[in-house]
């Protein structure tokens, strides 16, 4: 499965809404420069800097494909919970779920490969499907 953004020809223009998007999902789960990092797939420190100040720069498909991948989860779990502290704060909040063996959705998260990102968010949006 290709997301919209590692599809697209010329990125450039989707580089910076990308990026603004995340950094503000980023403070709204709290989390740290390393998570964050984690979850771009481990960019140069630097480089996260840069792309932290200045919401630009180039970004491989398979950053943007995560970029993706984590806007689609906090989507799904805003439509999941009606109240947006839940659906925030559910991200650090232990699991019983055979997928996550008592882990955090982070925890997963941050070590998870990108395939890994996909599957976690198909499994949310499982939860939307009515049954």
């Amino acid at each position: 499965m290709t997301t919209e953004f590692a599809r697209h020809k010329d990125q450039r223009h989707l580089v910076g809404p990308a990026l603004r998007v995340f950094f503000r999902i980023a403070r709204k789960w709290d989390l740290s420069a390393d998570e964050q990092r984690r979850l771009l797939g481990y960019p140069a420190r630097s480089t996260f800097y840069r792309w932290r100040r200045e919401h630009r720069g180039r970004l491989s498909g398979d950053t943007m494909e995560r970029i993706s991948c984590v806007i689609g989860i906090y989507g799904a779990l805003h439509a999941i919970f009606s109240d947006g502290t839940q659906a925030d704060g559910w991200i650090r909040r232990p699991n019983a779920a055979p997928q996550f063996s008592g882990r955090t959705a982070l925890q997963l998260m941050i070590e998870s490969t990108t395939p890994d990102l996909r599957f976690f968010r198909r499994y949310l949006d499982g939860q939307l499907a009515p049954e």
